[in-house]
């Protein structure tokens, strides 16, 4: 897969008007940028740019301003950062297309770098409309997406333009193709996942497209108490939901089929409330039962070294969701030693360990594991879609 689309190396990029898809939805706070990751991770395509002698354009959204001018949604705060973490100056225009857009984009020299304001102020932009599409691809020669994160939506910037211009992967955008195809396309085996997450109703078509991938499968989070509700455990008054009892069947026939093993919870920890350093149980689930008073915050230690013995002997993980509720202790224990455990064995060179979504990320630095991961993509959606195994229209735009 990593070899269907074109980098910036199959790129003359010298005196060419560079129009760079980038993700500067960035967190703000009193109107400055609080958290520069996301500018960060465009760096390496910029430079590269910037070292080939083209002109960098950069064409970000920001926020949902729906079509309009919402100027609390302006790109404009991102500027200034950017320009000191490239070290040299960032003209702005204060739109994407037409008069405005073309005249900073003429003042350009090659190496230089611009920034036009949030694509998402036309209502053209998510409607993928052709003529605003055109009026983007206007001011450039070749179009780079380095936008892993908005790659699954059909947008003008995202796919429209893709279709326009010459197209080419970005350095960002290659880096995470490429680690979701050690991770999935063409992995190193064993392979395992870990699964976890609220409800099963919102991973659906994850499990459904993992269970004939993987080879082992641990699920955890809110949704493990559907699995084991399914099957006639007691899981007292716990997160369930008692619907999907039959759709989680199903899973686990389809995982057996398919030769995958699946890990759920051998015992549980549980309390009567969520909180900070409250009463805990743990309850080994072959010859116990939780209380109707409790809830299943965590999975046990049995569980635990179960799934630290599996990874031991896979040489590749994709991550997707917590164990236990790890944002309030002591429920993070079982993350945070899996993830622990993941991250030694990745920087010991033995696993293949890629993990992604809001909630795991945040989890791997609960862990501080974040670093030793093989890869972590930031890209929420774009990165479930990809698990799920549904084509992205970003992606499928730069395919050559």
């Amino acid at each position: 897969m990593s070899q269907t689309f074109k980098t910036l190396d199959d790129a003359d990029l010298s005196g060419k008007r560079a129009l760079v898809r980038v993700d500067f939805n960035v967190p703000m706070a009193d109107g400055r940028v609080s958290d520069d990751t996301r500018l960060r991770a465009a760096l390496p395509t910029i430079e590269k740019l910037r070292a080939g002698g083209a002109k960098v354009v950069l064409l970000a959204h920001f926020d949902r301003p729906k079509g309009k001018r919402v100027p609390e949604m302006s790109l404009k705060p991102v500027v200034e950062p950017l320009a000191a973490l490239i070290g040299a100056p960032v003209a702005f225009a204060d739109d994407c297309i037409g008069e405005a857009a073309k005249a900073v984009v003429d003042a350009l020299q090659p190496g230089g770098v611009a920034l036009l304001e949030n694509v998402r102020y036309h209502a053209g932009e998510e409607k993928n409309d052709p003529e605003f599409a055109a009026a983007l691809a206007a001011n450039g020669d070749l179009y780079v997406n380095d936008a892993f994160s908005a790659a699954h939506r059909a947008h003008a910037s995202t796919e429209g333009l893709a279709r326009r211009l010459p197209a080419y992967a970005g350095e960002q955008m290659r880096k995470e193709l490429e680690a979701l195809d050690a991770a999935l396309g063409n992995p190193q085996r064993p392979v395992m996942g870990i699964v976890g997450g609220a409800k099963v109703s919102t991973k659906l078509d994850l499990l459904n497209n993992l269970v004939g991938k993987l080879d082992h499968l641990a699920i955890g989070g809110g949704m493990a108490n559907t699995f084991l509700f399914a099957q006639g455990v007691e899981i007292g008054g716990s997160l369930c939901e008692k619907d999907m009892a039959d759709t989680a069947r199903e899973i686990l026939a389809k995982a057996e089929a398919a030769g995958c093993k699946v890990i759920l919870p051998a015992d549980v920890v549980v309390a009567t409330e969520l909180a900070p350093g409250v009463a805990t149980r743990t309850i080994d689930l072959a010859d116990g039962a939780v209380g109707a008073d409790e809830k299943i915050f965590d999975v046990g230690p049995k569980t635990l070294a179960t799934v630290k013995a599996v990874l031991a002997e896979c040489r590749t993980l994709i991550w997707n969701g917590p164990f236990g509720v790890f944002e309030v202790q002591p429920f993070d224990l079982a993350t945070v030693q899996a993830a622990q455990e993941a991250a030694a064995l990745a920087k010991a060179g033995k696993l293949v360990a890629v993990a992604g979504g809001g909630d795991t990320v945040a989890a791997l630095n609960t862990a501080r594991a974040t670093g030793d991961f093989t890869f972590v993509s930031t890209a929420g959606g774009a990165f479930l879609e990809w698990m799920e195994g549904k084509e992205l229209p970003g992606v499928a735009a730069l395919q050559s």
